[in-house]
């Protein structure tokens, strides 16, 4: 448990599923006040019940509705925020999409459609986290969400892989800019984690087994264990660390294939 988190104001973008509920559940825990945004009004019973989980365990939340891809929709979350809360501590930068199409198949729509949401979504949310961090003198922190594939080259999703490396020197770039303020930038980095997203492909056992053998550590990471590295990030357990770029893959980009001598 962090202490330090108690009391802190933390909005969470596409917080209704996957990583986004198990990082709002945890910092709940910590009892943090946590502002859940979600995309659609058809998402607002599972947030209804984040909110609860909440509660009783000792935290506040609220949610709201907004696109990440929509400057007036990230503003609409921070003044929230604030309105319900009375301030912001703690952006987590979490909305994200992927499909899977052929590169010479690929249309400007669609990568436009991932651009706009894993990278463009999370510059507008890292802006106006850290304009209203540096207006009311807050040594906050944000957390960005990027992916092994910001290391790692994935075949047919060329346009969700730039995003994530757009994440990676975005995260950077912010940290090195504002560490003179006390504002923190990281992000990070999931490998294979059972969130509804991967449902479909871990359901076939083959395609399970076969993502398995790429993670030196066996087996496929829970959301809980990302949400523990967006606590400890948050926390002033972390407080001398920016720029960082958490890796939580179970191993998956230390070049698993070399593990039994291969190569």
């Amino acid at each position: 448990m962090y202490p330090s988190l108690e009391g802190k104001v933390v909005v969470i973008t596409g917080g209704s599923t996957g990583l986004g509920k198990a990082m709002a559940e945890r910092f709940g825990k910590e009892k943090a006040k946590v502002v859940i945004n979600y995309y659609s009004e058809d998402q607002m019973k599972e947030v209804k019940g984040i909110i609860e989980t909440i509660e009783n365990a000792g935290g506040r939340a609220t949610g709201i509705q907004g696109d990440v891809t929509k400057e007036e929709d990230i503003k609409r979350m921070i003044s929230h925020a604030m309105e319900t809360f009375g301030s912001m501590d703690v952006m987590v930068n979490n909305a994200g999409i992927e499909n899977e199409v052929p590169s010479e198949d690929l249309t400007l729509e669609d990568w436009n459609k991932v651009i706009s949401t894993n990278l463009t979504g999370q510059f507008l949310g890292c802006r106006e986290a850290i304009d209203y961090m540096l207006e009311h003198k807050i040594k906050g922190s944000v957390i960005n969400m990027s992916s092994v594939h910001q290391e790692i080259p994935w075949p047919h999703f060329v346009h969700y892989a730039a995003s994530k490396g757009g994440v990676k020197l975005m995260t950077e770039t912010l940290a090195l800019e504002f560490a003179p303020h006390g504002i923190r930038v990281n992000c990070i980095a999931p490998g294979a984690i059972d969130t509804p997203i991967n449902a479909e492909k871990f359901s076939d056992p083959e395609l399970k087994k076969g993502v398995i053998e790429l993670i030196p550590m066996g087996y496929i990471g829970k959301p809980e264990e990302i949400a523990a590295c967006a606590v400890w990030l948050a926390s002033s357990e972390a407080s001398y660390v920016t720029g960082l770029t958490l890796f939580a893959d179970g191993g998956m980009t230390q070049y698993p294939g070399f593990q039994a001598g291969k190569g």
